[in-house]
């Protein structure tokens, strides 16, 4: 499989970038929903929320990576039995998707500039964005976890919108985005 992407298939280094991805998100949901299992203080809350922050910011820098390798390589054609209008509709999910990636951590960093904390990322501190203000810290927190939830229903769309071109269109929409795979049309 080549590293680069085709006019049929997704090369590997798309494939790694969207999987990472996928994993990354699910940590970051994963460690602020489990955080709610401790106490408040407790060491594995603190670790927990630690680890959503620095997860959350590996989405940040991880996703201006893949934006520019996109930008860098072929993006493999739409599927013949696509319409204008599902065309239309993914290229607007994966923008708003995109958008998710790039706005929540950097939502998270604001908070935590606002809140007057520490930026943890393995073993350094990020700078603050902005000084410390508790009413915008408490604003884009309100935000951030709209966005969060809206984030939910958006990756839970792009999975089901996966899941039917596999089961019932039978298309290779998902499969060519499998490791592993090559696809012809």
């Amino acid at each position: 499989m080549s590293w680069k992407n085709t006019e049929k298939n997704y090369g590997l280094l798309s494939i790694t970038f969207h999987w990472l991805m996928f994993f990354l998100i699910v940590s970051v949901y994963a460690c602020i929903e489990l955080r709610e299992l401790y106490p408040k203080g407790s060491d594995p809350r603190n670790a927990l929320k630690m680890w959503h922050f620095m997860l959350g910011l590996s989405v940040f820098v991880l996703v201006w990576l893949r934006l520019v390798a996109r930008s860098l390589q072929l993006k493999p054609e739409s599927l013949a039995n696509m319409k204008d209008w599902q065309n239309l509709l993914a290229k607007v999910m994966h923008y708003l998707l995109y958008i998710f990636m790039v706005s929540m951590p950097l939502m998270g960093w604001l908070i935590l500039s606002a809140e007057g904390k520490t930026i943890p990322f393995y073993g350094l501190t990020l700078p603050a964005l902005v000084a410390e203000n508790h009413e915008l810290a408490e604003w884009v927190e309100e935000i951030h976890e709209l966005v969060g939830t809206v984030g939910y229903v958006l990756i839970a769309i792009h999975t089901v919108a996966a899941l039917f071109h596999h089961y019932i269109l039978k298309d290779s929409a998902l499969r060519r985005i499998l490791p592993g795979n090559k696809v012809s049309r």
